[in-house]
């Protein structure tokens, strides 16, 4: 029977092996996205870096990922994600013009 992880505002990666980061993040941000969260905080560990850029590069082209930074403070050990407020539309293309109505 598979856990159930509370869905908060802070997600800590360490847990996880490296190959599983991409599908858990995307998990975890639609989570947080359908709980309303609109900021969150990703805990990747400094290390080498190795970490931060997978997440980062996740969340580049992610369709609910607003904006990114390093989160202040953590020494570049977290990523602090803005979500869309509402659910973009997939896929991404031209809004109808009133011709197109």
């Amino acid at each position: 029977m598979p856990h159930e992880i509370p869905i908060t505002a802070e997600f800590d990666l360490h847990s996880f092996q490296p190959r599983d980061i991409p599908s858990v993040v995307e998990e975890y941000l639609q989570a947080a996205h359908e709980k309303g969260f609109r900021d969150v905080r990703l805990i990747h560990g400094r290390g080498i870096g190795v970490q931060r850029a997978t997440v980062q590069r996740l969340l580049k082209s992610h369709p609910l990922v607003e904006s990114f930074h390093d989160a202040p403070n953590s020494h570049l050990g977290a990523t602090v994600v803005r979500l869309h407020h509402e659910r973009p539309r997939y896929p991404k293309g031209p809004e109808p013009g009133p011709e197109q109505e």
